[in-house]
């Protein structure tokens, strides 16, 4: 079988399923494992957002989005080149990646147009099930199987070691930073499941934008802040970047040190296997006294003032 991803989560779900290479074209996005890097890519950006700040990237994909034009784009010459028999993508969020649209009309101008399945979770239990998904498309059902018991297994040890705890330290997860917008869909439940509140979203709700305000007023102990696929260094980053980072200093959580930057990529921002990373990360974050272990400084850190 000869696929193309998408998205990067689905490229992961690919490589944990050892179909590496059966993969012959990825979104530009695609960087982990680092034997992605060196597919070709079917889908690009239309701007560069590297050396752009928060409120420049927002203002371009608003100004796209209302003149109705695309935020990626499908080449379709690789894509011919690459000739797949599967196509992985996702209608979850236009600005995370590609539209359903785009790839349904590059698609059928394949001289053999191939099985397109959406993978659009809400959960950290649809993104296990999407790896499912993507076994039974690969006939890699068992392999599948196999994988998310693994990650089962250690997502219910996340939980019995927080079970017992009484303290719950209230928590706000920051997906963008200028404007502001709250992290949900698994986000929220993760939190839960760490051991934490999340007083600003739901599980399995949107990400929601929010004035400033509305973080004062819900005070968290702890404040993450995950700009969408962004590093950590990229976080801190775009942080320091802010014109009006003095009011932030105000909040209870940089008072008292329990702010965090976050690989969001790698952690939380994908619907991908390394969700569960992240999870492991939040509640040694949330309850360091308990659960052993500490955030990799390369994917999760204080944030420096």
């Amino acid at each position: 079988m000869r696929i193309c991803s998408f998205l990067p989560s689905a490229t992961e779900i690919v490589y944990a399923l050892g179909l590496g290479a059966d993969l012959h074209g990825v979104s530009h996005e695609c960087d982990y494992p680092h034997d992605a890097l060196t597919k070709a890519h079917v889908v690009r950006s239309r701007f560069d957002p590297s050396e752009m700040t928060s409120a420049e990237i927002d203002q371009t994909v608003t100004d796209l989005m209302s003149r109705g034009e695309p935020i990626y784009e499908i080449d379709l010459d690789v894509l011919k080149s690459a000739k797949p028999d599967l196509v992985i993508t996702q209608e979850l969020c236009e600005v995370c990646a590609v539209s359903f649209e785009d790839v349904q009309d590059a698609v059928v101008q394949l001289d053999m147009p191939p099985q397109v399945i959406s993978l659009d979770p809400h959960s950290l239990d649809d993104v296990l099930q999407t790896i499912r998904q993507v076994g039974e498309y690969t006939g890699e059902t068992g392999r599948a199987s196999d994988y998310i018991g693994g990650l089962s297994k250690r997502i219910a040890l996340v939980k019995s070691r927080v079970a017992s705890i009484d303290s719950r330290p209230t928590v706000a997860c920051i997906e963008w930073l200028d404007p502001l917008i709250t992290a949900g869909h698994w986000v929220p439940e993760m939190v839960q499941m760490a051991g934490g509140d999340d007083v600003l979203a739901e599980p399995g709700g949107p990400s929601l934008r929010i004035e400033f305000q509305q973080l004062a007023d819900a005070s968290p102990d702890i404040l993450v802040l995950m700009p969408c696929g962004m590093t950590a260094d990229a976080a801190q980053s775009q942080f320091d970047g802010l014109k009006d980072s003095d009011r932030w200093r105000e909040l209870s959580a940089f008072k008292t040190g329990q702010v965090y930057v976050v690989d969001s990529g790698a952690l939380y921002s994908r619907s991908g296997p390394r969700l569960v990373d992240g999870l492991e990360i939040f509640a040694q974050m949330f309850h360091a006294e308990t659960v052993s272990g500490g955030p990799s400084s390369d994917l999760a850190r204080l944030l420096t003032l």
